[in-house]
């Protein structure tokens, strides 16, 4: 049966050392609570470092027996690794970057190669698991490379990365020296997820912008793969939450808390040393709170619970500092006999302890300078059972996307955190049950294990578009009978496109004449007697002319309009007029004003727009409003616009390369047909072929009503002189 194997960097259960003796402690993270229910299943597996060095082979061989009885499968990493690839690379290059903290950035050639080669041993441990048929579901930004090495490894795999953290950018990823690796690391997988609809655009541009792939509707063309990108707000364990907050201890925790505090209103803040939490400038607007509000002072406390973290590292120990200093100073300034205005506890919370401090609280403040969800608002809301209480979020936490019945604030804005502080603690009581009743609908519906199975259904689906969608490569077998059918036939039709199939791109469409070596292959082709090749083109007449004109091939040009068989005269499809050119030439002169780079080719009876030379987001956002300016002023005109590989082309209606191939193969009777293109105007093309015809797509999107594909112009030339044999 097929399995499903996670990997993370972390498993969902940590070994500690006390003692000299080891233990194991489960995890009560988001993570591991929703996709316990999937690796726990009979047969999956989890793989992840396990938290702890171990030197010594005994106790390593016990660790791995304890975890394999748990469904995991631990990756033992040495001291240096956990130095140079998770506190180097991951959490001193990656974790500031993407956090909008390029400051804090490190770029030591010796973290990166720790990074890969951690990378690497990730993927043998993986491998060693999955079979042919298994799932690989990979997480976050540890695991970057992952994705692309299991593919190398195990072409068909089904491989989901989801990415926890923000993804920022593409300014900040070309700061990267390795940006390139990282990105074509992810896009090994099938499935790429993230929290919100704009890290998912930002990995979209730094992927057009790094490698040239483009994506339409989510669908990320790239190389001969299509990758589906999505956004998936992760939920929390919604239930449980609601129960820690009811239960007797939580109960009893707050009335214990309400004792303390006498009758002080309490704000909440939960979060771990992290400079991308913001914990400083809330300090700082709690400060301002009762500097421009006395009447809150001795009647207001902000409860503050920082989680250690990384504390020996240079800046978490700065930050430390500040944050002590901070609340020292504003304690020191504001504090009465029988009054705190700061309660800090540098240290974590037990579920039952923190759902008090929810229960407790008539204000969550959470409010990171970046997040890429921030699970804490969540618990918050899921706890208030009254449904009072208000929630002040920050608008760069992923979880703002959702919870827009919060406060939201600019947490670089420190008047504006204050006041919303203020507005906060004197909102009518009917106005926070709306607005808390509304947030827990949400994240009551939107859960943990709701994200699970739709990222896994994703997934699936993505996979199963794959095999329906894309075409069969041409293989050595392929070839073969391919070669066999041609040579046993009496009468042989060979459609070929020019630009993309027969010849690169080029960003100048008047350099790409064909070469010596391209018109000594089309003679050869020409020069047996069973063969009739017909060049079918979107180009016009004058240029394929002057380039292909002296060789006895026929023409089918303009993407039909044009039609010459060898020996004749040029004739028309039909008749057509070009009237229509002006009114549609104004509206291409002021997208070439607009868009550096673009330029327009004009034609008998068609005009197009050419933005293969324009920088390639702009040149592709300007494409998309174009297309709908011209189909708009297009509706009632009888014309086409068609878009092309970096071109948009305005023609007549109804004359395309199928109506005009669909005539060839109506008059030119053949027992063997072969048609090849690069554009999505060559379906048309693939689409008249008889289901016997060999229909080949050219280039890195296989999706096509061809038969088979081919990655490029040298595929097409090789398979052509094969023909010559």
């Amino acid at each position: 049966m097929p399995r499903t194997i996670i990997v993370s960097n972390r498993l969902p259960t940590k070994v500690l050392r006390t003692n000299d003796t080891l233990t194991f402690h489960a995890s009560e993270g988001g993570l591991a609570t929703g996709l316990g229910s999937i690796f726990r299943q009979e047969g999956n597996v989890w793989v992840g470092w396990p938290g702890l060095f171990v030197d010594d082979e005994q106790e390593e061989g016990y660790v791995r027996e304890q975890l394999r009885q748990d469904r995991m499968v631990p990756v033992m990493l040495t001291e240096a690794e956990i130095r140079d690839y998770y506190e180097g690379f991951s959490n001193s290059t990656l974790w500031p970057t993407f956090h909008y903290f390029p400051q804090f950035a490190e770029y030591e050639q010796s973290h990166w190669d720790a990074y890969v080669a951690v990378n690497e041993k990730f993927c043998a441990a993986v491998l060693e698991q999955a079979g042919p048929d298994d799932t690989i579901w990979v997480h976050d930004y540890q695991l970057l490379l992952l994705p692309a090495m299991l593919r190398a490894a195990r072409p068909g795999a089904t491989i989901g990365f989801f990415l926890h953290i923000p993804f920022p950018s593409y300014e900040l990823i070309r700061v990267l020296p390795w940006a390139r690796e990282l990105m074509e690391g992810i896009l090994g997988a099938d499935l790429i997820g993230f929290h919100t609809f704009g890290f998912m655009r930002h990995f979209l541009s730094s992927v057009s912008h790094l490698l040239g792939f483009t994506a339409q509707n989510g669908r990320l063309e790239a190389g001969d793969r299509t990758i589906l990108v999505d956004t998936f707000p992760m939920g929390i364990d919604y239930e449980r939450y609601v129960a820690a907050a009811a239960s007797d201890s939580a109960r009893q925790h707050e009335a214990n808390y309400r004792e303390a505090l006498g009758d002080i209103r309490a704000i909440l803040s939960i979060d771990r040393l992290d400079y991308s939490k913001g914990i400083a400038q809330r300090l700082r607007a709690f400060e301002l709170l009762l500097q421009r509000y006395s009447e809150w002072r001795g009647q207001v406390s902000l409860i503050m619970v920082v989680v250690p973290s990384r504390d020996q590292v240079a800046q978490y120990a700065a930050l430390k500092e500040e944050i002590d200093e901070l609340v020292g100073r504003i304690n020191a300034a504001y504090r009465t006999m029988s009054w705190t205005p700061i309660h800090y506890f540098y240290r974590a919370f037990p579920l039952d302890e923190l759902a008090a401090l929810y229960r407790l609280a008539e204000v969550g403040l959470v409010t990171p300078m970046r997040d890429g969800m921030n699970l804490v608002a969540k618990e918050f809301v899921a706890s208030k059972a009254d449904e009072r209480g208000v929630l002040i979020l920050s608008e760069r936490a992923g979880a703002a996307r959702e919870l827009s019945d919060a406060l939201l604030i600019n947490p670089t804005d420190t008047s504006q955190l204050a006041e919303a502080m203020h507005d906060a603690l004197v909102m009518p009581e009917a106005e926070q049950i709306r607005r808390m009743r509304a947030m827990r609908q949400l994240v009551r519906q939107y859960t943990v294990f709701a994200w699970t199975d739709l990222f896994m259904n994703r997934l699936a689906y993505s996979k199963n578009q794959q095999h329906s969608l894309d075409t069969e490569m041409l293989s050595p077998d392929v070839t073969t009978q391919l070669l066999a059918d041609y040579r046993a036939a009496d009468h042989r039709l060979l459609l070929l496109d020019y630009d993309g199939t027969l010849s690169p791109f080029h960003d100048d469409p008047q350099q790409a004449g064909p070469d010596e070596e391209l018109l000594q292959l089309l003679r050869a082709l020409t020069d047996i007697p069973e063969n009739r090749v017909i060049i079918i083109s979107g180009r016009d007449r004058k240029t394929m002319e002057a380039w292909l004109g002296h060789l006895p091939v026929d023409f089918i040009l303009e993407h039909g309009v044009w039609l010459r068989p060898h020996g004749e005269d040029w004739r028309l499809f039909q008749p057509l007029n070009n009237d229509w050119k002006d009114e549609i030439r104004t509206v291409l002169d002021l997208y070439v004003a607009r868009t550096a780079g673009s330029f327009i080719e004009e034609k008998d009876f068609s005009l197009v727009w050419h933005f293969r030379r324009a920088d390639a987001q702009l040149g592709a956002m300007r494409a998309r409003e174009l297309m709908n300016h011209l189909t708009f002023i297009t509706s009632n005109a009888n014309l086409q616009v068609m878009e092309g590989n970096k071109v948009i082309e305005i023609k007549t209606a109804g004359i395309n390369k199928g109506t005009a191939a669909a005539r060839w193969l109506a008059t030119y009777p053949a027992d063997f047909t072969f048609a090849i293109g690069d554009d999505r105007t060559d379906e048309d093309t693939f689409r008249a072929m008889p289901p016997e015809a060999y229909t080949i797509k050219v280039g890195p999107a296989p999706r096509s009503l061809a038969r088979y594909h081919v990655t490029g112009p040298t595929d097409v030339h090789e398979l052509l002189r094969q023909m010559l044999k």
